[in-house]
């Protein structure tokens, strides 16, 4: 137990939780040993503040055209929303207009009795004969 209490200062010394550092592998790092970039100097903190702000009007853009993409399609749902409820109401005064003829219609059968299923039933026949005649002579 007493080897996992340290004392405060050994945290924060990077030698003694890391050990030595390897020499450089060759690559080109920002961290490069032989560039002019020192960590805590101030022309370091200005690259990293230009770079955090070039991110940051990048992410601003994209905020940006996400929100106009949202704002299509809350345009579009609503659009789409009127038309739909005029095809709504098309469609229902279709219904009563359709309802009406077959009520005349039937009103029409009551009056003349049978003889207008007799008419239905030659109308059907004949275009029915029509249709064979057409489809063996294709």
């Amino acid at each position: 137990m007493s080897q996992r209490i340290r004392p405060p200062n050994a945290l924060r010394d990077r030698s003694a939780l890391l050990g030595v550092t390897p020499p450089p592998s060759g690559r080109s790092s920002p961290f490069d040993q032989s560039s002019s970039y020192e960590p805590s100097g101030h022309r370091y903190a200005d690259d990293l503040e230009n770079q955090n702000d070039e991110a940051l009007e990048g992410l601003s853009a994209k905020v940006k055209l996400l929100k106009d993409i949202t704002v299509g399609i809350g345009n579009e749902v609503r659009e789409s929303t009127i038309q739909l409820s005029q095809m709504n109401d098309a469609f229902t005064e279709t219904g009563g207009i359709l309802a009406g003829t077959f009520r005349r219609m039937n009103n029409m059968a009551e009056r003349q009795g049978c003889r207008w299923l007799w008419y239905i039933v030659f109308v059907i026949l004949v275009f029915w004969f029509f249709i064979v005649v057409w489809w063996f002579r294709r």
